[in-house]
């Protein structure tokens, strides 16, 4: 058991180390892979050191009882979580909607991300497509960004072909609830239809949240996640969602 846990320590790590090497340190919670991976090698290490010893490794057993049950519990509630996020994943919308709603992510300097950029070709894609489509861009300026999320998503899109005329700037959201929150303004949200841009590990929860916010017909579409973080972000996003299920309306 101890060499089984080590081994998961290791893989932890190696992720971690992939993670930095990909997108650098800034990844939101992409510090818990390197936490868990220490944890489970300290773990594995104290089993095999017991072992070698000949030490028994004494741990009470009401308290295994606990942390099984607990474990359990965490482990359905998060298949549970994943199943959810995982209906969204292949979200395709439909065709001819009055508004898409873009969702700003991490620019670097004036240029899109990784993350950013399949969202903002799945715009496109979507918007030649669908001529009569208006596309409202939706993100502020974050640390570190020279330009608003929203700016660099006009610019790129208007480089791609995009007339400006079809695309609307909502600069002041800094979260997804704000994105859709301050994005209302500009389409009547409880009558268009509308759709959701981003990527394909977060649609489910901003539909969610969107109808939260009062959109009446809405669906989402999904981006792409062409990273080594997917895993990453579908593990953050179970623990987004358990929050947002949490949280009053």
């Amino acid at each position: 058991m101890g060499i089984i846990t080590s081994l998961l320590g290791i893989v932890c790590i190696l992720y971690y180390i992939a993670g930095v090497r990909y997108a650098g340190y800034r990844v939101s919670g992409l510090w818990i892979w390197l936490a868990a991976g220490i944890g489970w090698m300290v773990w594995g290490g104290c089993r095999i050191g017991c072992a070698v010893a000949g030490v028994p490794f004494f741990v009470p057993g009401a308290l295994v009882a606990i942390v099984r049950v607990c474990l359990l519990a965490g482990l359905v509630l998060f298949f549970y979580l994943e199943h959810q996020i995982g209906t969204g994943m292949k979200a395709k919308g439909i065709e001819n909607l009055d508004y898409i709603v873009v969702l700003g992510c991490q620019v670097k300097g004036t240029k899109p991300s990784k993350a950013l950029k399949d969202r903002l070709d799945t715009a496109k894609e979507y918007m030649q497509a669908n001529p009569e489509t208006i596309a409202v861009l939706s993100g502020g300026q974050g640390k570190m960004e020279e330009i608003s999320e929203a700016e660099c998503m006009r610019r790129y899109l208007e480089k791609a072909g995009i007339s400006r005329e079809r695309l609307i700037l909502e600069q002041r959201s800094t979260t997804t609830r704000q994105n859709l929150r301050y994005s209302r303004r500009y389409m009547d949200y409880r009558h268009d239809e509308i759709g959701i841009i981003t990527n394909n590990f977060h649609v489910y929860r901003s539909v969610l949240l969107a109808r939260r916010s009062g959109y009446q017909r809405v669906c989402g579409i999904a981006a792409p996640c062409k990273s080594v973080l997917l895993y990453h972000y579908l593990v953050r996003e179970a623990f987004a969602l358990a929050r947002e299920m949490l949280h009053k309306r």
